[in-house]
């Protein structure tokens, strides 16, 4: 292990034996050693990991990471330094899967960014973060890129340090412009007008049938966006709205440059002032993603459409 009190290595699995076998080993160890243990992973495999374990799962808070950590930009505030926070004291383990075989290619470079991110967020903590992938199911340029996120790789060989590891590159690269999108309801907004571009978001997504609690959501996602343009991005925005593969989206640009990596993905004391919408946002969607350089930034947030699912 690397001498920094965090680590976070990556787990190139083949098989199920084998996560199965480096999971539960990573779970007991922790337990052994009197530290609190999270295990973020999607369904399939937290039912495996958790009839593995027997007992001992009592002793562990297990997540649906398709659910928790649907939007890869929850997964830090949410999921992990969630769980973190809460034992100060003394080692955390955690174990998180954000990649998976059914991420669709519009959720990977957010997968991929969070990865990176990790290393940022937790860099002096002592927290290990063990991110399992698939070898056999997933590309194998997702392989290599978690290389370029891990500082150590491990498999059924052993652990080695990654000599690939640059996380800030896969953070740049994949702060790419958009593509347009086909069809879309477009609105200019300013202070005098932003009631408007929430009621552009509010009818599309009544259309599609949201309601209730989702519904407050898409209109509340949108307003902090929109608000985050007045503060931030020169006091004006555009919004446009559409749908596409069984998601409302919800993209908004300004002429503000994001600079913080972490915007949005740190917990906030309610306590403290300044802004949280982008923390909000991240809170609310299915998927965040973001483009950002000293020309503008556009912020592109997505919503299962219900039922979808």
């Amino acid at each position: 292990m690397l001498a920094e009190p965090f680590a976070h290595p990556a787990l190139l699995y083949r098989g199920e034996p084998e996560y199965v076998a480096a999971t539960t080993a990573f779970v007991r160890e922790g337990l052994a050693a009197g530290e609190p243990v999270a295990v973020a992973v999607p369904a399939r495999n937290l039912a495996l990991i958790e009839a593995a374990l027997g007992p001992d799962a009592r002793a562990v808070r297990l997540l649906d990471m398709g659910v928790a950590g649907r939007n890869p930009g929850r997964i830090i505030p949410a999921v992990l330094r969630d769980f973190a926070d809460r034992h100060p004291d003394g080692h955390v383990r955690i174990i998180g899967e954000p990649v998976w075989p059914g991420r669709t290619p519009a959720e990977y470079p957010a997968c991929a960014q969070h990865e990176a991110l990790i290393n940022l967020s937790f860099a002096g903590r002592h927290v290990t973060i063990l991110c399992p992938y698939d070898v056999e199911g997933l590309d194998p340029a997702v392989i290599e890129e978690a290389s370029r996120t891990h500082p150590v790789l491990r498999d059924a060989s052993g652990e080695r340090r990654s000599p690939l590891f640059a996380p800030e590159l896969v953070i740049d690269a994949h702060n790419r412009p958009f593509d347009e999108p086909a069809q879309c309801a477009t609105l200019r907004f300013d202070n005098g007008n932003l009631s408007e571009a929430r009621s552009l978001a509010a009818r599309e997504a009544v259309a599609l049938g949201f309601h209730g609690d989702r519904l407050d959501d898409v209109r509340l996602a949108v307003a902090e966006l929109g608000a985050n343009s007045l503060d931030h991005g020169g006091g004006s925005g555009t919004i446009k709205v559409w749908t596409v593969d069984g998601r409302l989206v919800c993209e908004v640009s300004d002429a503000g440059h994001i600079t913080d990596p972490l915007a949005g993905r740190s917990p906030v004391d309610p306590r403290q002032a300044g802004s949280r919408g982008l923390l909000i946002i991240n809170l609310l969607s299915d998927l965040v993603r973001v483009h950002s350089t000293p020309e503008g930034t556009t912020v592109r947030i997505y919503f299962d459409v219900p039922g979808r699912r």
